[in-house]
């Protein structure tokens, strides 16, 4: 017939329409056809399932791939009783449409076997097309109303349950004050007696964070912040107005406007400059946000606001207002310098600007070394006063540093830190020492303020009794008198404590109970010969989102 039966497998090409059917031995006809598929060599016992049992087909052959297909795809091929395949051999077109018909078959029944799977999971299928319909839904409407592609939002509110207690010869319980020494050596002025506001108080302090980034490598930081910590009178947790202000927690925020007002408390752009540079600007960013290295880390959840400045609170001051700053970073060393003017909004020259003797400015100097366990850093800051408060100082102190319009203050710092590997019986330590040195542009009285010292201690243990749960206790000193004008000696030194167990109840929610000691509040305006301390405990819940 002048065809092959390779001709004739490879389903590739129609039947020969010039071929003569006389040499079949089979009749023309569909049952004729029919029966050829079924007792012919194609469903023998000589069926094929691999196109290795064909000992004449060689993969050099042009027929090769289709014959495999049919073989071990689809097994509606078969060999000779003698084992090969004889593709040379000439094939009727009887002997074509079979092959074809049994190929067939094959594909029809692949094809029912689908519709009856459909058919059996029809109401599955239903379901999950339902279930995908809603989904792409969703996501729709998420992309059609979502805040920002850039932003993000993070948060965190933080509540305070606690109450102070008050004890020493100076505590006049009757009337709930404690005397203060009198006069004030700097006015020569008798001091009113110190309010103690040892109520049980429940207050919050609630920060909203939206971080933006134009280049995946800068940030526009925008926070908002609102609290009701101090007010006319205030919670011994909240610092200011209070003379007690060493009390303060590092949470402890309200709006300038009032309590219970939400507000911007920093915004700000970061951006680098160049391999290792980063420069920051804004009209409220904080000293803190300047500084490449923080050489702390203690605590895992901030208690008081004095054990979170690396033990020297003037240095470190988190002064907060119009900025700008840049610092460089390698593998370990970085340097910082930035300055911030807490009235830099105010266009009286008497009463702030930027550059003015109001601004109440602060411009630093960090350099700073950090291994994987450790840090090291150096600090110098130029004070001057007006700045925002402080953390960490004695009543007498803050009026020299903070509001004396004719003082400046230079401020040097040395902090450091070390940290296990891992959790165990080891704790991390930070460290850090602070001296500072004021001077004023006008004459002042005897007894006032030339010197100052600070330091602390902290001690952290990480997953105690269960992963996630921190323990730790600081000792420290705040910024206190060490010499006075005119050969007056100092009696301003206290002692802080403060000791705390956080609880991480959930990724989110941690409990945190704080036990906390001062030993002299009021520093150098104790009474002569008389003692007052303060003893407070607290219950701190934090939520981050």
């Amino acid at each position: 017939m002048g065809r092959s039966r390779a001709w004739g497998v490879g389903l590739a090409v129609a039947v020969h329409a010039g071929a003569s059917v006389a040499a079949s031995p089979f009749p023309a006809g569909l049952e004729a056809l029919n029966g050829y598929a079924s007792s012919s060599t194609v469903a023998s016992a000589n069926q094929a399932t691999s196109i290795n049992q064909f000992s004449d087909v060689r993969p050099t052959d042009w027929a090769y791939q289709a014959l495999r297909n049919l073989t071990e795809r689809y097994g509606c091929v078969a060999g000779l009783p003698s084992g090969i395949y004889a593709g040379s051999k000439a094939m009727t077109r009887f002997e074509a449409a079979a092959l074809l018909n049994a190929c067939l078959d094959r594909v029809v029944d692949s094809t029912d076997a689908l519709k009856r799977l459909l058919k059996e999971f029809e109401r599955e299928l239903a379901i999950l097309k339902g279930r995908t319909d809603s989904l792409e839904a969703r996501v729709g409407e998420l992309d059609a109303t979502q805040f920002s592609t850039t932003t993000k939002l993070s948060g965190r509110a933080t509540f305070v349950v606690g109450a102070p207690t008050f004890t020493g010869t100076a505590v006049n319980t009757a009337a709930n004050t404690v005397n203060r020494r009198t006069p004030n050596p700097l006015t020569g002025a008798r001091v009113a007696a110190v309010e103690l506001p040892n109520a049980t108080t429940f207050n919050y302090d609630l920060q909203l964070n939206f971080d933006t980034s134009f280049t995946g490598t800068d940030l526009l930081r925008t926070n908002l912040r609102g609290g009701n910590f101090q007010g006319s009178n205030g919670s011994i947790f909240g610092g200011e107005p209070h003379s007690l202000g060493i009390s303060e927690l590092e949470v402890a925020y309200e709006q300038p406007s009032g309590d219970n007002n939400l507000g911007v408390y920093k915004l700000f752009y970061q951006f680098p400059l160049g391999s290792g540079f980063m420069a920051t600007v804004g009209p409220r960013v904080g000293q803190e946000d300047m500084i490449a290295l923080w050489p702390s880390v203690y605590p895992a959840d901030s208690i008081l606001n004095v054990m979170t400045v690396n033990g020297a609170p003037a240095a470190y001051s988190k002064n907060l207002g119009s900025g700008a700053g840049v610092w460089w970073q390698n593998t370990h060393w970085s340097v910082s310098s930035n300055y911030v003017s807490y009235n830099a909004q105010d266009g009286d020259p008497r009463a702030g600007g930027i550059g003015t003797k109001a601004s109440g400015a602060t411009g630093s100097v960090q350099l700073a070394y950090q291994q994987a366990q450790w840090g090291l850093a150096a600090i110098y800051t130029y004070l001057q006063p007006d700045t925002a408060f402080v953390p960490g100082t004695t009543p007498f102190t803050h009026s020299a540093i903070d509001h004396n319009a004719n003082s400046s203050t230079n401020a040097a710092g040395l902090s450091g830190y070390w940290q296990p590997w891992s959790s165990g019986w080891a704790p991390s330590v930070s460290a850090g020492w602070g001296v500072n040195s004021t001077s004023y542009s006008k004459a002042q009285p005897t007894g006032s303020l030339l010197t100052s010292q600070s330091w602390m201690v902290g001690l952290q243990w990480t997953d105690v009794f269960s992963l996630g749960n921190d323990f730790g206790f600081a000792v420290a000193q705040p910024v206190f008198a060490t010499a006075l004008s005119g050969g007056v000696v100092p009696d301003d030194s206290n002692y802080v404590w403060e000791w705390w167990y956080k609880l991480q109840v959930s990724n989110n929610i941690s409990v945190t109970p704080a036990l906390l000691y001062i030993s002299r509040p009021l520093g150098q305006s104790t009474p002569v010969n008389q003692t007052f301390s303060e003893l407070a405990g607290l219950l701190k819940t934090t939520f981050s989102f």
